[in-house]
């Protein structure tokens, strides 16, 4: 039976938490595999495991319960073993970076930060710092509208003038929510996103950070904020250089 893989801590981590219940339909009875100095969380895998709301909500909890106790380094959803001796040994071959990431990673946790415009409001922000759109607009208003030409180069303007602000937005947020963390990770981008950015905070200067994220809303009211957290440190699990893709387990973020 395939071996179902969340997550590696230290041998020494706390016991799991008592029915603790992984993926799958029943849930799956989540386990511990030790390996020397590591262990890894794993599960039965369940046959045709898909990415459902579900198993994903399941495998994150899982994470978050045991990660509570202590550090642990998360596996990407899906990342399943042919055994459990394959586990074992890939503990086994990779020691020494696991137990390096282990050490680095102790006692910190991931804030992932969305940023997005409000339309409105930044739209009105744009008008009111630039006196040329505000012109063109009410040349245009008092032509009844204005020519095509001239709709059409007053909204390249705005356009322009939106993406300028998105770029000093998101260069606002990284710059006063980053000396409250250890690391900053940028995610990947998006059109539905102007910033997606993940924080290594110290689990003692989470109030810190998240009173910097409340300065940001309130010097940007123009701007929406979407802050997940805390999470297991996904986007700062760095892989081995020296290992294969098959030999990871799956490490790595779940954004």
């Amino acid at each position: 039976m395939s071996t179902y893989v969340y997550g590696i801590t230290a041998a020494s981590h706390p016991s799991l938490p008592e029915g603790l219940g992984g993926v799958g339909d029943p849930p799956r009875p989540v386990r511990v595999l030790k390996e020397g100095e590591l262990a890894a969380i794993v599960s039965e895998a369940p046959e045709g495991l898909r990415p459902k709301r579900k198993d994903l909500l399941a495998h994150q909890n899982v994470l978050s319960e045991v990660g509570a106790e202590g550090c642990i380094l998360p596996m990407r959803f899906g990342s399943v073993a042919p055994e459990d001796s394959t586990v074992t040994q890939v503990l086994a071959e990779r020691a020494d970076h696991y137990l390096e990431r282990l050490r680095a990673l102790d006692g910190r946790v991931e804030y992932n930060v969305k940023a997005i415009h409000n339309e409105e409001a930044v739209l009105h922000r744009v008008m009111s710092e630039n006196p040329e759109i505000r012109a063109m607009t009410e040349a245009n208003r008092q032509a009844g509208g204005g020519s095509y030409d001239q709709k059409l180069h007053l909204g390249e303007m705005v356009v322009s003038a939106i993406k300028a602000r998105e770029s000093e937005d998101a260069t606002d947020v990284r710059h006063t929510l980053e000396p409250t963390a250890e690391a900053v990770s940028v995610g990947p981008e998006s059109s539905g996103w102007l910033a997606n950015l993940s924080f290594l905070v110290g689990r003692d200067d989470a109030a810190t950070f998240l009173t910097a994220v409340d300065q940001v809303r309130d010097g940007h009211p123009h701007l929406e904020l979407r802050v997940n957290g805390p999470l297991p440190p996904y986007s700062f699990v760095e892989p081995d250089p020296n290992e294969s893709e098959s030999a990871t387990l799956g490490v790595g973020a779940e954004e």
